[in-house]
């Protein structure tokens, strides 16, 4: 099964719009939003693996042009 998260992006002022392009243009990025509040972008992602997972964060989501932070957020499987 595949490894589910959302990644909360956080950018330099004036950079959401430029990095959003790259974001949704990244394999593995399922979906990803322009927000308001704190986070600027909110993507979804999978990845088959946490290690898959860690790399399409630090390798291609962080330098995604303006980015300046994430935070992720792993979907956990709840059982009924």
């Amino acid at each position: 099964m595949a490894v589910q998260a959302y990644v909360l992006v956080r950018t330099m002022p004036g950079q959401a719009g430029e990095a959003l392009v790259h974001i949704i243009a990244t394999p593995g990025v399922v979906t990803a939003h322009a927000v308001t509040g704190p986070t600027d972008i909110i993507a979804f992602v999978e990845a088959d693996s946490m290690d898959a997972l860690g790399r399409l964060i630090v390798s291609r989501i962080q330098q995604a042009p303006g980015v300046t932070r994430t935070t992720t957020c792993v979907v956990t499987p709840i059982s009924k």
